[in-house]
């Protein structure tokens, strides 16, 4: 049964369908990428048997994980046989892609799916060390000597945006803030989905630096070490306040267009309640403008009441940094002229 395990490298370059047979609760913390969640125990039944494991030893904790997949085997095998076809449909794949299946440490849980889905005749493989050698492999890529350009500037510089135009014309981007599902300040969750783990977080930030070449420019926006709840791999933030660092200039009248752009589409409610978070930083009299502002729609005075606070946050975060660059774009629209002058600060 073991003969189809497959290295960390030689298991990601198939193309098959991902599966991850873990528990909900060990997906949800971290996985592969694309992979598709197919628990061979549910998070109770995984907890059942860890316990048996521990004061009972592994032959009992066997015997018990088996009573639960007998239960459950031809529910699990019709999830499946859906899952891969749903996968091979959309994807066009045909049969000769195998199917990798991944657990925890690449022992009895992936491979017993494997073993049942030969009896399919369908070609499956599994990741020798399981998911614990996955993430050993992230953790390590942060380690790499990286060529990164960070882009700052103020809030309402348009970063994101100019960070999106670098990547439509195929420059090494990292849109970290886009990996952690929030934009940064108190106001970054808006319209957002659902955080990932810190874990996957990494693990999104690992697989896209695996796809560059390192010693290229990979351009990330300048960002504090935590996102909202994700905090930036230590070894790539460090490496992030070493780097050469260009600042976007830009009127006051373009930034608070900018953010007028951003966050005037959002609930009255939504926007409020942001505010409200930051009331002790920003002070009663800012605060009441904000709000009432907010109620009044008049999003220039809301814009206006915020931007020197987070001004002065942004100038705090700015201190000691070195090998910095200003470009001004000050009126300018952000099209691909906006590359050379970029190229031309490098």
């Amino acid at each position: 049964m073991y003969f189809k395990r497959k290295e960390l490298e030689k298991f990601r370059s198939f193309k098959g369908p991902l599966i991850d047979v873990r528990s909900p609760s060990e997906y949800y913390k971290g996985h592969l990428p694309n992979s598709i969640n197919i628990p061979l125990f549910d998070n109770d039944e995984r907890s059942i048997i860890g316990t048996i494991y521990k004061k009972e030893g592994r032959k009992k904790a066997v015997m018990e994980g088996l009573k639960f997949f007998e239960k459950k085997i031809e529910l699990l095998l019709d999830n499946l046989f859906m899952k891969i076809d749903s996968y091979k449909t959309i994807n066009n794949k045909n049969n000769e892609n195998p199917i990798r299946i991944y657990c925890s440490r690449g022992g009895m849980r992936s491979q017993s799916i494997a073993w049942l889905l030969e009896k399919y005749k369908l070609n499956p493989i599994t990741l020798k060390g399981g998911y614990k050698i996955y993430r050993r492999w992230v953790l390590n890529s942060f380690s790499k000597k990286l060529n990164i350009v960070v882009i700052g500037g103020k809030t309402g510089t348009g970063k994101t945006r100019l960070l999106a135009l670098l990547e439509k014309y195929k420059y090494q981007t990292i849109d970290l803030e886009g990996f952690a599902c929030h934009r940064g300040s108190t106001f970054g969750g808006l319209g957002m989905k659902e955080q990932p783990s810190n874990e996957q977080f990494e693990n999104l930030i690992a697989e896209k630096l695996n796809s560059f070449k390192c010693s290229n420019n990979i351009f990330v926006e300048a960002e504090s070490a935590n996102i909202g709840k994700c905090k930036i791999p230590h070894e790539f933030f460090n490496q992030m306040k070493k780097s050469r660092r260009i600042e976007i200039l830009r009127s006051e009248s373009n930034r608070l267009d900018e953010l007028i752009d951003t966050y005037s589409v959002f609930k009255k409610e939504e926007l409020q309640e942001s505010v409200l978070r930051i009331k002790k930083r920003l002070g009663p009299q800012r605060t009441k403008i904000a709000l009432e502002s907010i109620n009044n729609e008049k999003w220039d005075l809301v814009c206006r009441s915020v931007l020197d606070y987070y001004d002065k946050c942004y100038e705090f975060e700015k201190v000691g940094r070195t090998n910095i660059k200003l470009l001004d774009l000050t009126d300018k629209k952000y099209d691909e002229r906006i590359i050379e002058l970029i190229n031309n600060v490098l």
